[in-house]
């Protein structure tokens, strides 16, 4: 059981780093359009997110597919800025509803590519271990964890944002979104295949 609470607390850690911010402004783009009312959805593609990305992280673990790091590395920050335009055109076609059903189907493909990210960080720990399922397991539990508190503390802000300090909720998600990709140009560019 120490074992496995150790990988939640690495899964933790990994998601709230600082340092490798991209996970966070992929959240914060994909919780942005949605508020305390509507939070079971974004919780929803937060747990489909994380079970696209354990599915990919799984599947490069245990050695069953391989993808070139390089071509990940790039994907990455193209989720992210996808994910921010497609709040841009929710704005732009004044929708009151953000479509489920779209959003899953994208929230899904770009969580396996995130997955194929978190690989060689998770190959690496696992270099030595000969069980690979419960520290999986602990790892997608802390990332999950993560992930909500992430979600939670946007919609805390989009709260504060709209309802006390009455910003418009279109204003928010554009601005928002608009920050988002401003943020990710930089990593497009770094990342970008040679």
């Amino acid at each position: 059981m120490q074992e496995f609470w150790f990988y939640i607390e690495l899964g933790l850690k990994h998601v709230l780093d600082f340092g490798a911010y991209d996970h966070i402004l992929f959240l914060s783009a994909l919780a942005i359009p949605f508020t305390f009312k509507n939070w079971k959805k974004v919780v929803i593609l937060a747990t489909i997110f994380t079970i696209a990305h354990c599915t990919s992280l799984a599947l490069s673990a245990f050695g069953v597919l391989t993808v070139d790091v390089g071509l990940i590395e790039f994907l990455i920050p193209v989720t992210i800025t996808l994910t921010s335009l497609f709040n841009l055109i929710y704005v732009y076609n004044g929708d009151k509803n953000v479509g489920m059903y779209l959003h899953i189907l994208a929230t899904a493909f770009f969580g396996l590519i995130h997955g194929f990210g978190f690989s060689n960080y998770f190959k690496m720990l696992m270099a030595e271990e000969e069980d690979k399922v419960t520290p999986l397991l602990g790892f997608a539990t802390g990332i999950e964890f993560s992930q909500i508190a992430i979600i939670l503390a946007i919609l805390a802000i989009a709260f504060l944002i709209q309802d006390l300090i009455k910003v418009k909720r279109t204003y928010f998600i554009a601005i928002a979104s608009i920050l988002i990709i401003c943020i990710t140009i930089p990593l497009l560019i770094a990342t970008f295949p040679k």
